[in-house]
């Protein structure tokens, strides 16, 4: 007779197979993949992380649409340009849901010398938003800015981590467990607060006859919702969309500006060409605007490249199917997870001449004109394109187009080279450096 232990173990097999048969068996009607294992998938190939190189390699073997599966579940990845654009434009109404992460949702609920650029840069791009949100800037002494500060690069910095793959695939068990989770839970919890805390505020002193801000425009939709219709504007969305919106409008921005400064450390002869045109065509007094890029193509084609080559935000964000559609040929149910690789778009080596490269001639004619390049999807495609696209554009342009036309960047005394590889976080950063800002 079989010992209870061996019976367990004979059991424990018997549902591996039987998992390992059903996996085979819905493989069948997806595109192609590696094998997925039972209980984890394809998560020991991919070391428990999504790495855009990795996606671009298995594209060379599976095509330009294959899945791969966290667990049970199935995931379609969409890599180069041409795979990124047609799944997301083809049909944008059927791919526009958003996947809700368990770690998010779980948040949601409550759970002239060298000097580091990074902290002035995040402070400028982040008081731009807190003006439009907020209705205020934050002096650079602040307490609570600094707190938000923290906060933020704790999210951040988490978001890349083993730690935070391990909570998305097993939530169930992490939520029991220490670790690095638990800190960026507190992170998000001091946000927060601080969103609830200028909520009340506006609150006490009423929506004013001319709304001053972001929170002042939601909270007149409020009120208007409180005629007794179902309405999706409530404070708990309030505060939550505050969240986002600092997050999103802060980190992004500022990090494309800390790799900008840095390539143009790398690239002295780049920055100088910048500072040519922008003294030529600008000078030295006039107020930068928008606008004025359509004058400094070279400037313009600099820092679209800086865009392309940083690729802060490396792999897409998820997208789900909200009804059952077609992509690229593949028949795909309601509810499956697409997610687009923009790294591969960015580097595809049929859109761009030296892709691995920091070249702004991928967005210059022969006679030195901007031209805009189809595979540029740094803000992604379809109906889920970055909401604050035309803000960070604006941000981007005047910020490095006035800190170039201030300073010459250079390296502090002593150091010959600088790092151009990226620490994997939610966002890809650069290596922290120093940099000499000379004024000019």
């Amino acid at each position: 007779m079989l010992t209870i232990s061996q019976a367990l173990v004979a059991l424990i097999v018997f549902l591996l197979v039987m998992q390992f048969l059903n996996l085979q068996q819905a493989r069948k009607h997806l595109p192609p993949g590696p094998v997925p294992l039972p209980l984890v998938g394809n998560l020991l190939q991919l070391k428990f992380q999504f790495h855009r190189d990795l996606l671009m390699k298995l594209a060379k073997t599976h095509g330009d649409i294959f899945t791969l599966w966290f667990g049970r579940t199935p995931i379609i990845i969409l890599n180069g340009f041409h795979a990124v654009k047609d799944g997301l434009t083809t049909h944008p109404e059927d791919v526009s849901g958003r996947l809700l992460s368990p770690f998010f949702k779980t948040m949601a609920q409550g759970k002239g010398k060298p000097l580091d650029p990074s902290f002035y840069l995040f402070h400028s791009i982040s008081n731009v938003i807190c003006a439009v949100v907020f209705g205020y800037r934050f002096p650079s002494e602040d307490e609570n800015f600094h707190k938000l500060l923290k906060a933020t690069e704790n999210i951040f910095r988490f978001g890349g981590s083993l730690g935070y793959s391990l909570y998305e695939f097993f939530p169930w068990i992490m939520d029991h467990l220490p670790g690095p989770h638990k800190k960026a839970f507190s992170s998000y919890e001091v946000l927060n607060c601080f969103a609830r805390e200028e909520i009340r505020k506006h609150l006490e002193r009423g929506t004013p006859d001319e709304p001053e801000d972001f929170i002042d425009f939601y909270l007149a939709e409020i009120e208007k919702a409180k005629d007794g219709t179902k309405s999706a504007y409530d404070e708990d969305n309030l505060a939550h969309s505050v969240i986002d919106l600092f997050l999103g409008g802060s980190e992004t921005t500022s990090t494309t500006l800390h790799w900008g400064l840095l390539y143009m450390v790398a690239y002295p002869d780049i920055q100088e060409k910048v500072q040519q045109e922008l003294d030529a065509v600008l000078g030295s007094s006039q107020l930068i605007c928008y606008e004025d890029r359509r004058k400094v193509s070279y400037t313009n084609a600099v820092i679209h490249e800086i865009q392309r080559f940083s690729n802060i935000i490396s792999v897409g964000m998820p997208r789900i199917c909200v009804r059952n559609t077609e992509l690229l040929g593949f028949p795909l149910s309601k509810g499956t997870i697409v997610l687009p690789n923009i790294a591969s778009s960015l580097y595809d080596p049929e859109q761009w001449k030296s892709p691995r490269q920091f070249n702004p001639g991928h967005f210059l004619d022969k006679d030195g004109n901007f031209v805009s390049q189809e595979a540029f999807l740094p803000f992604s495609a379809g109906h889920r394109v970055c909401l604050g696209e035309h803000l960070a554009r604006t941000e981007l342009f005047i910020f490095f187009s006035n800190l170039l036309r201030a300073f010459t960047l250079r390296l502090a005394e002593g150091v010959k080279q600088v790092n151009i590889e990226p620490v994997f976080t939610s966002t890809l950063q650069p290596h922290p450096y120093r940099v000499c800002a000379i004024p000019r």
